[in-house]
């Protein structure tokens, strides 16, 4: 058995007992749900499908488990519509990374180096065509032919477009039995044995007594049978195992068992993970240089050592006025993040993130092709089979001459606009959201500040601002999901006609909402808070309420700070989640399952050890991708956009990876249900996401640099007035003004470039035209390098690009020796 379609039945009462209030809409739903099963089994059973049924009883429920198979002329049949690629020569496997070879050219022995056992052949293949079988490789063994990931791409196509009532309705394909609870569960089947072709198994130890099944020999960890010689076993001992957190990942294995899609978010997260390494080294190094130069900052032994010399305006109109000493722990710790370092940090962080994409293109180049899947896409990617079951037209496509469904574009155009609005709405809701977080920070902030007690008020904006953060992650926690399902719910309306056009829609969607929702409070403590304070004696406010100013040390402190909570704290809240949800649903299985018996046995309940299918029913749903991609896309930006105001966010963000690799392998090893396999040409719309955060952090450390950070102030002041910067602190702070003064009786201080009559001095100006022309060479500069850099470097290597004119040329003398009629490339 391939595959495995799950349902539960409630056993009706005894005679004689009366009904629960209710229970006659259970019966009537229940009877549409058995007519709806009816229809859809016998039309699998039409098709060809062979099944087995089991049955279990479970607390007050029988499961039931078909499982099911494809005759061999069934799979020929489908392999040959769905243009399945099968193999016409073997190959030998030659896997390297990249890291792996520039240390076999500095002749350093590479530690992170594994042998895995069962490498999988390589081959070249072409679509399958039933009329040519003798031509392929292994076509004399039925049973071995298709791989076992193949057998799951025919079934799930079989299950997914098979009618059970009326097509006009959508009453089609197992998705929607799904969604109305007609079927509880429907997976493939985790492997037993390895099926790869010409893969030799590890020797497995010799059981002590006969195994009735091999899924049932002694569990190990998972619940694989130990010494087991299956896909499974390998991938956990190998890859899933904490032990090999320094090791590289068994992709080809990846690829065979879970298929190119999952494949490629692997390999692209191992890629980015390495290139972490000189990130987080080089971060590493710029926050000692802000330690170092933090204990012998001037300014800083300036503001400890003035004590009450500079008496600072009041925050609110009942606040005190404070001594500037006060904040002399803040301004020092700003000092950590804000120094010359920043700027070189920000430059190499910006061109690092377009070396990254860079690399990454060939790396992925390099992957489409050893995976056969270059051309995906635009060829072979058929369309979605629930777009196929309820697309009202059919249309000739014209690249590959086939009749194919049709849905009108004009009509898609309408429903994305309509689906864009109501995205819109929900955006706005964030922006609103956002700007109650910062009214809640200047309302926290002035009743610290006028509570009379040293500590709040000298903490006050402190203070406001982490309470401010924690509110916001729950909020972002929160919204996150309800967005999520509308996205599902517009995507699927668009009806987009395959599964990456699908999935790069919903991702888009999803991203931009995500995007605005983390990256909303982080942009305003960069760009705007502070900007627009006015002066003592001429506030601006917003609703009533004084606009937030930065503390005299400056807003750079609290962007880390900010960046900080969500950051570290969003991926500690996800860690968390992936280890403790599948652990805590694991022991719910376990102990449901101590109530299991065999359904219709008489007398006492027997004990029975689980069968496979059981066993992985009891195993989590896959859910796709998307939330693995959003949580590293959605850390790059955190790592580029911000990264002046946090040089260790790459170590941190290296220290996370590390751990996420091994924790996403063993979720899909040992707790996720197998997921159908399905290909991929690469990472979708994820690497435009990319590249485009990479742009916007080019311009973001820009202004982050030249508007939010004090270097060019510092510059300035060195080159026009004492290059040891002392006086820098009286420089920064300007006198209130005389009508606040005789109001108040009292001189104060506060951070601004005026005069005492609240004008703008020609300080601000001169430092304003410094700060615009930092801005335009900043970018010039970055964008100029990164545009050479990626020229020097082509996005397919120069041996992937004769690998490919090799197999073309072979595809050829296939088709004029052996008549095959299709083209070829590695696998």
């Amino acid at each position: 058995a391939d595959f495995v379609l799950v349902w539960e039945t409630v056993p009706w009462e005894p005679s004689g007992q009366p009904e629960s209030p209710g229970s006659g809409g259970s019966r009537e739903r229940a009877a549409i749900h058995r007519t709806w099963r009816k229809r859809f089994l016998d039309k699998l059973l039409a098709a060809g499908i062979r099944m087995e049924k089991h049955m279990t009883r479970a607390e007050k429920v029988v499961v039931h488990y078909l499982l099911l198979s494809a005759p061999w002329s069934v799979l020929c049949y489908y392999a040959e519509e769905l243009q399945l690629r099968v193999p016409l020569q073997a190959l030998p496997m030659q896997t390297s990374s990249w890291s792996a070879s520039v240390l076999r050219r500095l002749g350093v022995p590479n530690l992170m180096a594994q042998e895995v056992p069962n490498l999988p052949l390589g081959y070249y293949t072409c679509p399958f065509r039933a009329n040519k079988l003798r031509w392929f490789l292994g076509s004399n063994e039925p049973d071995t032919f298709f791989s076992t990931t193949q057998r799951h791409q025919i079934l799930y196509e079989i299950l997914a477009t098979t009618p059970y009532g009326h097509a006009g309705a959508r009453e089609v394909g197992v998705d929607r039995l799904l969604s109305e609870k007609v079927f509880t569960a429907a997976f493939p089947l985790h492997e037993a044995r390895p099926r790869a072709r010409g893969a030799t198994p590890p020797p497995a130890p010799r059981p002590s007594r006969p195994l009735a099944h091999p899924r049932l020999s002694p569990q190990g960890p998972c619940g694989l049978a130990a010494g087991s010689p299956s896909q499974r076993q390998v991938l956990f001992q190998y890859w899933a195992s904490w032990g090999k957190w320094s090791k590289y990942q068994p992709l080809e294995h990846v690829r065979t068992y879970f298929g190119e899609k999952v494949a490629f978010y692997f390999a692209w997260l191992g890629f980015y993970t390495g290139w972490l390494l000189p990130a987080a080294v080089v971060g590493t190094v710029v926050f000692l240089v802000g330690i170092v130069l933090m204990l012998s900052d001037v300014p800083s032994q300036e503001i400890c050592a003035s004590e009450e010399r500079y008496w600072m305006c009041p925050l609110c109109k009942t606040c005190p006025y404070w001594p500037l000493s006060k904040i002399c722990s803040t301004f020092m710790a700003g000092r950590l993040f804000d120094h010359g370092g920043t700027v070189f940090f920000s430059i190499f962080m910006s061109l690092w993130a377009v070396l990254f994409l860079e690399f990454w293109k060939r790396t992925n180049a390099s992957l489409a092709h050893h995976w056969d899947c270059s051309e995906f896409e635009d060829i072979e990617e058929r369309p979605r089979p629930q777009f196929t079951a309820t697309a009202p037209m059919t249309i000739i496509n014209p690249i590959t001459g086939v009749e194919e469904p049709y849905f009108p574009k004009r009509s898609r155009l309408h429903r994305i606009l309509a689906g864009s609005t109501v995205i819109a709405m929900m955006i706005a809701m964030v922006v609103i959201f956002v700007v109650s977080i910062i009214l809640y920070r200047a309302v926290v902030a002035i009743l610290l500040s006028s509570s009379g007690y040293f500590w709040f008020v000298a903490s006050a904006s402190r203070i406001a601002s982490i309470t401010g953060s924690v509110v916001n992650l729950i909020f972002i926690l929160i919204l996150s999901k309800i967005y999520i399902s509308l996205a599902h719910f517009l995507t699927k309306w668009e009806m987009h006609r395959t599964q990456t056009k699908y999935e790069d829609a919903f991702t888009f969607k999803v991203f931009v909402f995500q995007f605005v929702t983390f990256y909303s409070s982080p942009v305003y403590i960069a760009f705007f808070k502070g900007k627009f304070v006015g002066y003592p004696g001429n506030h601006l406010s917003f609703l009533g309420v004084r606009n937030e100013e930065c503390s005299p040390g400056g807003c750079f402190i609290e962007l880390a700070q900010e960046l900080l909570v969500i950051m570290v704290g969003k991926q500690i809240i996800n860690n968390v989640q992936e280890v403790a949800i599948p652990k805590l649903r694991c022991w719910w299985h376990k102990h449901k399952l101590l109530s299991t018996k065999k359904a219709g046995e008489e007398g006492e309940s027997v004990l029975v050890e689980p069968a496979p299918w059981v066993m992985d029913h009891q195993l989590l749903v896959f859910e796709g991708l998307f939330d693995e991609y959003l949580e590293m896309v959605l850390q790059f930006g955190f790592i580029t956009i911000f990264v002046a105001a946090c040089p260790l966010a790459p170590l941190f963000a290296l220290l996370n990876n590390w751990v996420e690799i091994r924790l996403d392998a063993r979720k899909f090893v040992c707790d996720y249900r197998r997921p159908v396999a399905e290909r991929a040409q690469g990472i979708g719309i994820w690497f435009s996401i990319l590249e485009a955060i990479t742009h916007l952090a080019v311009i973001s450390n820009a202004f982050l640099i030249a508007f939010t950070s004090d270097f060019l102030p510092r510059v300035y002041y060195e080159h026009l007035h004492d290059s040891s910067l002392r006086g820098y602190v009286n420089f920064t702070l300007a006198y209130a003004p005389w009508d606040f003064v005789l109001r108040s009786n009292t001189t104060c201080r506060y951070r601004a470039f005026r005069d005492r009559d609240g004008n703008l001095t020609l300080t601000y100006w001169q430092l304003l035209a410094i700060r615009l022309g930092f801005i335009i060479v900043f970018e010039h500069v970055v964008f100029s390098i990164g545009r050479v850099i990626a020229w020097l470097v082509p996005d397919i290597p120069e041996s992937v690009e004769v690998k490919v004119k090799r197999e073309r040329y072979l595809a050829k003398e296939a088709l004029a020796e052996n008549k095959v009629g299709c083209g070829s490339s590695p696998t």
